[in-house]
């Protein structure tokens, strides 16, 4: 690796005592030249003062939540890779130099892929595997992807990804939602299988199996609604407009049968139903050509970054 490239390792950390030292030396111990960023978010531990004594750069973050962290990173460092891990020990640093390469090369995000490897042996939380399971199914058929590994929190990152990607959310989610930026943006991704173990004895995760999956699943409910709108949109107008057209044809042929309308409040739910799926897929199509718009912007807007970045390096 070229010594002149500026290497970021990013560690947000909240009351990580037991395993930061050792997460710090490992990667230095892998990555020399680069520099180690801890970023505290309120920890009541001695987090701070460990991370510190191993000559980490420690930065508080008052804002609580891991996308909090990751937003405040991104503003504040620059470099020309972005190396994000976890603080428990539970990623291997010495993945750390291939995906630095992988960066280097040209691609945008590289994912540490812990699912092709150890992380359902390793992982002792049988609901958070089967979270993995249904963010990565759900996802991967929605954009017609491949990714293993959806929510991993060990990523590389390029300059021009950090300081594109707008992050919007707080907690646990912003990897799920860097992953769906990064598919919608058509964006260079390259996969790293990795070796996953589990946190070690005395290491407590911060994880709510319940709370943050369901924050994890709205994030995709919000993140398919803004950026797949016509999907969205279309698929309950073409329901709602099939069982109000199922409804009317049941009315119809009894008229046909009797002369008579007997069901005057059916006949009106379904056309009423019609109606308002009609009106769904037009705001689906509407939606939809605005998102290919922002798509198109955030190419343009990609795209002056990297020459304005190349021109003052």
């Amino acid at each position: 690796m070229d010594n002149n490239v500026n290497v970021a390792v990013l560690l947000p950390c909240y009351n990580e005592e037991v395993t930061i030292g050792k997460v710090i030396r490992d990667f230095r111990n892998v990555l020399p030249d680069a520099t180690v960023y801890v970023y505290d978010n309120n920890s009541t531990d001695h987090t701070a003062e460990i991370a510190e004594q191993e000559g980490a750069i420690v930065r508080k973050e008052p804002r609580q939540g891991k996308g909090n962290v990751i937003r405040a990173m991104f503003e504040d460092i620059d470099a020309d890779v972005y190396i994000m891990a976890d603080g428990d020990d539970t990623y291997p640093a010495d993945a750390a130099p291939a995906m630095v390469e992988k960066i280097l090369e040209g691609y945008d995000m590289v994912i540490g892929d812990r699912l092709s490897s150890t992380y359902f042996q390793e992982n002792k939380r049988p609901f958070h595997n089967f979270g993995n399971r249904l963010v990565r199914g759900s996802i991967n058929t929605l954009f017609g992807a491949h990714v293993t590994d959806i929510m991993t929190g060990y990523r590389a990152f390029s300059f021009t990804f950090a300081k594109t990607y707008p992050v919007l959310s707080r907690g646990f989610e912003v990897e799920t939602e860097m992953t769906i930026h990064s598919l919608n943006n058509n964006l260079r991704l390259y996969e790293m299988p990795i070796q996953y173990r589990d946190r070690p004895e005395g290491s407590v995760s911060k994880l709510d199996t319940v709370g943050d999956g369901i924050k994890v699943m709205s994030t995709i409910f919000r993140m398919i609604r803004e950026y797949k709108p016509l999907p969205f949109f279309g698929g309950f107008g073409l329901l709602l407009g099939i069982i109000g057209l199922i409804l009317t044809i049941s009315v119809g042929i009894d008229f046909m049968h009797t002369g008579i309308v007997a069901r005057f409040p059916t006949l009106i739910g379904a056309v009423m139903l019609i109606i308002a799926g009609l009106l769904l897929i037009v705001a689906g199509i509407i939606l939809d050509v605005i998102a290919k718009n922002n798509r198109k912007a955030f190419v343009i807007d990609t795209n002056r970054f990297a020459f304005l970045k190349r021109h003052h390096s």
